[in-house]
């Protein structure tokens, strides 16, 4: 399956032994040759960057980072399939990539009055992240939402109905917000500043799906876990219960048994300031 990485601070930095790892892990280290992709907010907005080729074996890529890709299930090694995706969405501009495999996922409906939400390739991945922000756009149809947190709970419940339909790691980002998503695979770096030796005035989040160095400082998220980050600072957790998938196994157990987001859907979350 697909490898992500991200990171959220309140400085510019580069990160090279990090990009160093995460590049071989594109084809060389692990097995994901079918493409990567970069996002990277300049200027407060996003560059997209991406190949349908293997990491390990792009000059473009050792400079940057992203998102690696392993086509699950098969799909066209084109760009239009390659993560990151962007999309425009209630005034802001949204990048997404995602690890795992949603084979209902295309049972789930679309609206059709939301041209921002036409797919540009046929990846279960791009259609989940139109099913995001269909939930996002009705969560900011509130004031109240728009202008404080209340869209991070609808983020939440709209996660857990989607990895209910598979499994459903991912990344995504707003340009102010970093949001990681753990549905059984995703790794933080604790104390990333220290680790990687910056300056005592950088704050720093760093997120990988499996650990780039060796050590004990990379900690999994729990299942279900959703954290979003602002400047390399958590502001907001979220514990969400999606079922629970087959061990070993790429499809679900049984018949999806959560087909909205109606119910409730963090029983443990906390949003500061």
């Amino acid at each position: 399956m697909c490898e992500l990485f991200g990171l959220s601070s309140n400085r510019p930095v580069q990160p090279e032994e990090l990009l160093c790892h995460f590049s071989a892990r594109g084809g060389d280290t692990a097995d994901n040759p079918d493409g990567w992709g970069l996002a990277t907010l300049e200027d407060g907005a996003f560059r997209l960057t991406k190949e349908p080729i293997a990491a390990a074996r792009s000059t473009r890529f050792r400079q940057l980072c992203g998102h690696v890709r392993k086509a699950n299930p098969p799909t066209a090694l084109v760009l239009a399939n390659t993560h990151p995706f962007r999309r425009a969405c209630c005034g802001r501009e949204w990048v997404f990539a995602h690890n795992g495999i949603l084979p209902d996922a295309a049972g789930l409906d679309l609206p059709n009055t939301m041209p921002l939400c036409a797919l540009s390739g046929d990846t279960d991945s791009e259609y989940a992240f139109c099913v995001v922000l269909d939930r996002i756009a009705a969560a900011f149809s509130s004031s109240d939402a728009a202008q404080g947190h209340g869209w991070f709970d609808a983020l939440a419940r709209a996660a857990e109905m989607l990895a209910s339909h598979g499994r459903f790691n991912f990344l995504m980002s707003d340009g102010m917000h970093l949001i990681a998503y753990g549905h059984d695979r995703l790794h933080s770096l604790a104390d990333a500043r220290t680790a990687l030796r910056f300056d005592a005035a950088a704050e720093m989040a760093v997120i990988a799906t499996e650990p780039l160095t060796e050590g004990s400082g990379w900690l999994a998220f729990e299942p279900g876990e959703l954290r979003v980050f602002r400047a390399g600072r958590q502001i907001a957790q979220f514990i969400t219960h999606p079922r629970v998938m087959a061990p070993d196994s790429d499809l679900p157990r049984t018949k999806p048994i959560v087909s909205d987001i109606g119910r409730p859907a963090s029983l443990k979350n906390g949003v500061s300031p």
